[in-house]
């Protein structure tokens, strides 16, 4: 074994002083366990190999490894590379090494796509084809009109109490990602359906409860729940059933720039803690300006001769 035990303590070391999720703790072990493999057959020949033996080249061959024969995508890869400068970084600590050559290794760079959102049109077509004669649909057009109104996350949206939300001053006290607490508008829109749903949730209610959307038995309602109910209300309504409750979120983003917010406002709206998170936006924008400049612009369409 190259490694020894070196790559068990670390694992036990994310879990126990990093709190890494088991997903992360699988990944990981996995990137370390093909390193290891790759590495002992590409030194087969040499005797007494040790970690401290391992160069920059090796670590830089796996990885083309990984890329060319694994098919592995530029994310994938980044992972691992974050995997191996983790570990050498440990091993460093440990004093199993002296120095780390994994330090030294470029990660590829990163596209982010941005999740599907919907155009202005197809959300109100979205709104008004829920069909509020229900408990539970008057509960569901609340949602989608908070969720799109003040571009929540979906795990925020099923977080509300009741008490986080004030249709007087129009307003949703949210808890986001990493306890932060952020205060965001309301629109009217929401403050009506909210107002409405408020009035039929004791309907839903089988015991005491604070948490806002209820599912029919009468407990909180999970993200995974509120997932489906999209999935369905847009098949409902002849529209892209892949959208998901983040897609509403990248809606409300998309749709405030159209209109002229300024990036500093949707930051603080979406809870981010990074200028360049939010800036995403300024592309899907960017690109529909092109696509309109295309197919207007007198001088930004071909003639025929030329698109021979």
């Amino acid at each position: 074994m190259l490694f020894g035990d070196a790559s068990e303590k670390y694992l036990a070391y994310l879990k126990a002083e990093r709190g890494a999720s088991e997903h992360t703790l699988r990944a990981y072990g996995s990137d370390l366990a093909q390193l290891e493999e790759y590495l002992l057959e590409l030194k087969s020949g040499k005797s007494a190999l040790k970690v401290d033996h391992i160069g920059l080249d090796d670590l830089q061959y796996w990885l083309q490894d990984q890329s060319d024969d694994k098919g592995n995508k530029a994310s994938s890869l980044a992972r691992k590379i974050s995997a191996v400068r983790s570990f050498w970084r440990f091993m460093m600590r440990k004093e199993y090494i002296d120095y780390s050559p994994a330090e030294l290794l470029i990660s590829p760079k990163l596209t982010r796509p941005l999740t599907n959102f919907m155009m202005v049109d197809d959300v109100f077509h979205l709104l008004e084809s829920t069909t509020p004669d229900s408990a539970l649909g008057i509960r569901d057009m609340a949602m989608w009109e908070t969720a799109y109104g003040s571009g929540l996350r979906v795990s925020e949206l099923v977080g509300l109490d009741t008490g986080d939300i004030d249709l007087k001053e129009n307003w949703v006290q949210v808890l986001g990602k990493g306890s932060k607490e952020r205060v965001v508008p309301l629109g009217s829109k929401a403050n009506d359906a909210l107002k409405r749903y408020l009035i039929r949730r004791m309907e839903l209610v089988s015991e005491p409860t604070d948490a806002l959307f209820l599912n029919f038995r009468g407990g909180r309602l999970t993200a995974r729940s509120v997932r489906r109910l999209l999935k369905e209300h847009l098949i409902k309504a002849g529209l892209d059933p892949d959208v998901t409750p983040h897609g509403l979120r990248h809606s409300f983003a998309t749709h405030l720039l159209d209109s002229g917010a300024d990036l500093r406002s949707i930051q603080e709206m979406l809870g981010h803690s990074s200028l360049t998170t939010t800036q995403r936006y300024t592309h899907v924008s960017l690109q529909r300006v092109v696509q309109a400049y295309d197919m207007a612009h007198p001088r930004a369409r071909k003639s025929k001769g030329e698109e021979k």
